[in-house]
């Protein structure tokens, strides 16, 4: 019988020469507060569709949440490059859950805008709050008739003397359930591109209804609908320039992307480690499924796959950090990790079989829930449009 070790989640990663011993010692430091603080919880959260506010807290401590951001405002590692970003999901992904993820990294797109172009009063009320764990912030752009499709967004804001009054609907808004501020791109000018603003609205201000999402079910109990009814917004809540936020928003949407990226690659290590592992064990006809080669062949597939969307991301990472804005590898990018988690998914089950639907695995779980990633942060037909557009097809 084979000896050797099967590959692991870890060894599923394959090495990149950007990765540091800096990063080898947050990737520890993560996965410690992982191990102490979400892993013994983990199966009533994911029950749950969520987890104690505590948490917010904890990870701040820990540096997670104020990460990235300048110390200044309360940041830390303000310096730190994407792959601590990279290095978060994917540990957080780990247990085959982003019930924790979902919540807790959505200040990553929402807090980036108000930090660096906000009034500096915001500072005090919102940056320094939200990255201690004390408040918390989601990013409404979806809207119900709109889609991914930004230039339609019907939210309106209309001037006053003190600011703005704001009517329209948000919907699949992650950690709305549970968040204190909402950054929400409305309509202050024409239509198209050029009149959408960015907005920091108090989800305890006048004419606000939330509500969770209802139908499909996904892992996070906070994805939720926003209706703005006549709701006030003050002048020093504007974020950057009236009439300019779409660059804004493309830059966010860069981050949601990448985050996606790294998530659905880590969970698709997740359905291939438990495949390999469970071929390793299980024995039919004789002998361990590893040992039948139609098996040992899907499994390489699988393998490769990830293998071959690692070094498309770990190259993206090397060209953002020289500088590149790279907004169609981005885009190519985020539907090759979507796919690939999709791919990783069913094939993983299908080497499971029966096993996956007894409970005793992530694996069916993370197969329901795979499409999500083919949607959030972008649709394949949308991300391929904007790709061909960048590469002036």
């Amino acid at each position: 019988m084979n000896s050797n070790p099967v590959l692991d989640f870890d060894a599923l990663r394959p090495p990149a020469s950007l990765l540091t011993a800096a990063h080898a010692q947050w990737r520890r430091h993560i996965r410690q507060f992982v191990e102490a603080e979400i892993a013994p919880n983990i199966d009533d959260w994911n029950r749950t569709g969520t987890f104690p506010d505590e948490i917010y807290r904890k990870a701040a401590e820990a540096g997670i949440l104020p990460m990235g951001f300048p110390e200044a405002i309360g940041g830390r590692h303000q310096d730190a490059d994407l792959y601590y970003r990279i290095i978060v999901a994917e540990e957080l992904h780990r247990l085959g859950s982003g019930v924790v993820f979902a919540d807790l990294a959505t200040h990553w797109i929402g807090l980036p805008p108000v930090a660096s172009q906000g009034h500096r009063k915001l500072d005090d009320d919102v940056v320094r709050p939200v990255l201690a764990g004390e408040k918390k912030i989601s990013f409404a752009v979806t809207e119900p008739g709109g889609g991914s499709d930004v230039s339609r967004l019907e939210t309106r804001a209309d001037k006053t003397p003190e600011g703005w009054l704001v009517s329209g609907e948000k919907t699949l808004v992650s950690g709305l359930m549970r968040a204190d501020f909402v950054l929400t791109a409305v309509r202050t000018g024409g239509p198209g591109m050029g009149g959408l603003s960015l907005l920091l609205i108090d989800v305890s201000s006048p004419g606000i209804e939330r509500e969770p999402v209802a139908g499909l079910q996904w892992y996070n109990a906070s994805l939720g609908t926003i209706r703005f009814d006549a709701t006030p917004v003050a002048q020093d809540y504007l974020i950057g320039t009236e009439n300019r936020g779409f660059r804004d928003l493309a830059r966010q949407f860069n981050i949601e992307r990448v985050s996606g990226v790294a998530a659905a690659l880590a969970m698709g290590r997740v359905c291939v480690a438990e495949a390999l592992a469970f071929a390793q064990q299980r024995e039919v006809f004789g002998k361990r499924l590893i040992d039948h080669q139609v098996i040992r062949h899907r499994l390489v597939d699988l393998v490769r796959s990830l293998r071959v969307a690692y070094a498309y991301l770990d190259q993206c990472v090397w060209r953002f950090e020289n500088g590149e804005e790279m907004i169609a590898d981005l885009s190519m990018l985020k539907i090759q990790a979507s796919q690939t988690l999709e791919h990783c998914a069913r094939e993983a089950l299908h080497v499971l079989g029966g096993t996956a639907y007894q409970g005793s695995a992530n694996l069916e779980r993370i197969f329901r829930e795979s499409r999500i990633f083919a949607v959030g942060g972008g649709t394949e037909e949308v991300l391929s449009d904007l790709a061909s557009r960048q590469l002036k097809f």
